[in-house]
């Protein structure tokens, strides 16, 4: 009898042995490596790790020194193991792509010159086909949330009864050092893929973009622009932790805390934009924990509702705005306040004019919440 193999049987079954043979790979060229190129190899884990995993490194991983090769191997295969779990998740999930007025252009659009004026006559929002259809595992009158946490979102759970102090707002970066797709106006010298330290051209300069746009509604910004990622990504989330709590203590009547990053995906190649009016300009993505990773993190459900809050109210003036909402285990340091999250603006393909005029619609927002 001769068996037949369907083909994605057979598909599965060689990425198994390609994995398997990378695996092995992998491992001899650790056990062979020596010196610096260890030093490199653990770093490059650990790299990955603060950025997928960052509940893994807080309070256990500090340093590269101080954690053995073995216990560095480990959180390495634990953080891939996981994300592949998520993945897993995500496909077996019913999900619905967002539906929204998509419309397709050239690659290469020019926006028009950064400024500051907001294009009231724009009610409708044209989201750009950035090539990935974001997903979403629940809905709310309209807001789309993708959840990976144990928990089963209810409407009660997200009705977004949270009252909030919008006249003063903390704005900080714990990975300070993202920037975007250079331009002519914009161009700067790399740190890395897609980083610098000249905080003019990083997402730093986009917090200031907001903070300036939120004081003209007579909003108390205060901007924190400490790196966190520099000279050591590792622990990013750490020493953001320690940035964000002594600005609160002076700051105790804020509630709204915002940890401005952009997408972490580092190719040119996904830039997620709108059109509002004339104007290009980033799409904009919350990300929220919960107590997944931290049991004392009991914040996470007013996070969260705020979240659904704004976006509701970005829905309205700016109808696709926001990608769905991400809410992960991960804390994020989001314990701090009631109103505390992320917001990621753009991705690397995106330019910093694109992601600085998103800026003015987002303090429209949180004004008319």
């Amino acid at each position: 009898m001769i068996k037949v193999f369907k083909a994605s049987d057979l598909i599965k079954y060689s990425l198994k042995i390609v994995s398997l043979l990378v695996i092995m790979f992998f491992l001899i060229q650790l056990f062979m490596s020596k010196g610096k190129e260890e030093a490199d190899t653990k770093g490059a884990m650990l790299f990955c790790i603060d950025e997928v995993l960052p509940e893994i490194k807080i309070g256990k991983i500090e340093s590269y020194e101080s954690i053995s090769f073995a216990e560095g191997l480990k959180y390495a295969f634990t953080s891939e193991l996981e994300v592949i779990d998520s993945i897993k998740q995500e496909e077996e999930n019913t999900q619905v792509p967002v539906t929204s007025n998509e419309v397709s252009v050239a690659e290469n659009i020019v926006p028009p010159e950064n400024n500051n004026e907001i294009q009231e006559e724009a009610t409708v929002t044209e989201v750009i086909n950035s090539g990935v259809n974001p997903r979403y595992t629940t809905e709310y009158q309209g807001v789309f949330i993708n959840n990976s946490t144990k928990y089963n979102l209810t409407q009660e759970m997200l009705t977004p009864d949270v009252e909030v102090n919008k006249n003063k707002v903390v704005i900080y970066h714990t990975h300070t050092c993202e920037s975007y797709t250079p331009t002519e106006a914009n161009s700067y010298v790399a740190s890395g893929n897609f980083r610098t330290i000249d905080l003019n051209y990083s997402v730093s300069r986009v917090g200031d973009e907001l903070a300036k746009n939120l004081e003209q509604y007579g909003c108390t910004v205060v901007h924190d622009k400490t790196f966190h990622d520099y000279p050591a990504y590792n622990g990013s989330y750490s020493r953001s932790l320690v940035t964000a709590k002594n600005v609160l203590s002076s700051n105790q009547d804020a509630d709204i805390v915002i940890d401005l990053h952009r997408d972490a995906i580092a190719d040119g190649t996904y830039a997620p934009k709108v059109k509002i009016g004339d104007e290009y300009v980033s799409q904009l993505m919350f990300v929220i924990g919960s107590d997944g990773a931290n049991s004392a993190h009991t914040n996470w459900l007013q996070n969260l509702k705020f979240a659904v809050k704004v976006q509701q109210k970005a829905n309205e003036l700016y109808p696709g705005l926001f990608k769905p909402i991400i809410f992960r285990n991960s804390e994020y340091n989001q314990h701090v306040a009631k109103a505390a999250c992320i917001i990621e603006v753009g991705a690397t393909g995106n330019t910093l004019e694109e992601s600085m005029g998103a800026m003015k619609y987002l303090a429209k927002i949180l004004n008319e919440i």
